[in-house]
């Protein structure tokens, strides 16, 4: 019997602090992620900038996807990273990007 592949989900997510800037990053547990970011344990960035507040969540099928479509995300300017927030825009630029 062949052993079976387990397989671990990553998600991509926007969040927006309290200064109304936008950060995105990686994680196998979302809300996991944030609670270290509001913590003051998270990225350098988001310290000082809490609590958080996720605005879009797009699931992918291996960590490598993840960070493609993380390093794309933040290569769009603001205006661009903004329509991301609205439901189902960061699941339809992640198809576009990383297939």
């Amino acid at each position: 019997m062949a052993a079976s592949r387990r397989i671990e989900l990553w998600f991509v997510y926007l969040a927006r602090c309290s200064d109304g800037s936008l950060y995105t990053g990686i994680a196998k547990d979302v809300a996991e992620r944030i609670a270290l970011h509001d913590a003051g344990k998270g990225a350098k960035y988001t310290r000082g900038r809490g609590p958080l507040e996720v605005c879009a969540v797009r699931r992918c099928r291996s960590k490598g996807e993840a960070l493609r479509l993380e390093l794309a995300v933040k290569a769009l300017p603001r205006p661009e990273k903004e329509t991301l927030t609205r439901p189902r825009r960061l699941a339809a630029f992640a198809r576009r990007t990383v297939a």
